[in-house]
């Protein structure tokens, strides 16, 4: 299983941006350190929240700062730009990384956005459909594309630099709309479902995989299950009590502030028209699945929601500003300590081993008390127990 960052970013209005890009920065840099497998940076344009506009400029600077990490777009809003420039902006990029870029794109979901663009809501996934089927193209071809469609016409157009990667790795931000998955499975696009808008439960992801695979057959494509990829917010302490202290002030202030002024509150009430005073952090972390806990705790909710899903291949955090750098740095690293290993097989070696020192010091310890104590079997280098002996502890006495 991968891991990676999901950077909207999301910032409180009122701050030096300055300051908060320099965070993102340092949280990419951490991720990279602590063996995180890739980020991904949204666009958006108003709301004073989530303040890059361009993940492209985001992702160069991240390039100068790190090696191995991969950078991605989560999502270019295909809408809002002319697809000979996305696809042109796209592959030079993907030099600037040394091959390392994803390519995730989307229509644009916060309302203000697409209204900053004069664009009507009806036209945002239509718009992404026709500049899908320019863009692939364009990094593909070493032929001129013409394409003349409802929204984009582009004539004998060719990008003369083309991405390091053949092909570009694309992928797709899938929410409740099917066009996004119909859009998945028809260009073999990395599936990315995402639980910031609307509970993500084990059924609704069962039943958009199956959506994705329906449609990837139907045009010739293969989406296998490992490419999927789930954003949830996720945050570590060294107990769930105090993981829970650590954000409730972030992500009340984050709710109640942002997403219930877009009209979403409803999804997350007890019951109709619950006060928004009355709603809770916890009640948030169990309508929305959140990943908030300590390390067993976060290990326990991603298995279930793997074998509710029947299977997935990564979990991006979202990283929301919902504590100070430090704490969120301590998370990240509590989850690479402990957490990954348990999805990646890391430490299975040294449980084992540990538990074989355990049943195999048992015999040393009766060794030492029949000798008489440990300075006499020093002196006797432990004749009655050889190399053979503790090469074959049965493993019913190895207390496992």
């Amino acid at each position: 299983m991968k891991f990676g960052l999901f950077m909207m970013p999301s910032h409180p209005p009122g701050e030096n941006p300055t300051l908060a890009y320099e965070r993102d920065l340092q949280l990419i840099d951490h991720a990279e350190r602590l063996g995180f497998d890739e980020v991904l940076i949204g666009e958006h344009h108003s709301g004073g929240w989530e303040t890059v506009p361009a993940p492209d400029l985001m992702i160069a600077a991240a390039a100068q700062r790190t090696s191995r990490i991969r950078l991605g777009t989560a999502v270019v809003n295909l809408p809002y730009h002319h697809p000979f420039e996305v696809a042109e902006r796209m592959a030079f990029l993907d030099h600037l990384t040394r091959g390392r870029l994803i390519f995730g794109v989307g229509p644009g979901a916060l309302p203000t956005d697409f209204m900053l663009f004069g664009l009507a809501p009806d036209k945002l996934r239509p718009m992404m459909n026709e500049s899908l089927e320019i863009i692939p193209r364009l990094l593909e071809s070493d032929e001129p594309v013409t394409y003349e469609g409802e929204f984009w016409q582009i004539r004998n157009m060719f990008i003369q630099v083309k991405p390091l990667q053949r092909p570009l790795p694309l992928a797709m931000a899938c929410g409740i709309s099917g066009n996004s998955v119909e859009q998945t499975g028809k260009y073999g696009m990395i599936p990315m479902s995402a639980g910031i808008f609307s509970p993500v439960g084990a059924e609704m992801l069962r039943r958009q995989w199956a959506a994705i695979q329906d449609s990837a057959q139907r045009h010739g494509r293969v989406v296998p299950r490992e490419m999927w990829r789930i954003a949830q917010p996720v945050y570590v302490a060294e107990t769930t009590e105090q993981a829970l202290a650590d954000i409730e002030q972030g992500a009340l202030k984050e709710y109640q502030e942002y997403f219930f002024t877009l009209g979403i509150k409803a999804l997350f009430e007890e019951y109709p028209g619950q006060p928004i005073e009355e709603v809770t952090v916890e009640q948030l972390r169990r309508k929305i699945g959140w990943l908030v806990g300590d390390p067993p705790t976060v290990t326990r909710m991603i298995q279930e929601l793997y074998d509710g899903a029947e299977g997935f291949g990564g979990i991006l955090f979202i990283t929301n500003d919902w504590t100070d750098q430090g704490k969120w740095m301590k998370s990240m690293e509590l989850f690479a300590r402990y957490v990954m290993p348990q999805f990646q097989g890391t430490a299975s070696g040294l449980d084992a081993a540990w538990h074989d020192l355990e049943g195999k010091a048992r015999l040393w310890r009766a060794a030492i008390e029949a000798a008489g104590g440990i300075d006499k079997v020093v002196q006797n280098n432990l004749p009655q127990l050889g190399q053979d002996s503790i090469g074959r502890v049965a493993p019913e006495t190895a207390d496992r």
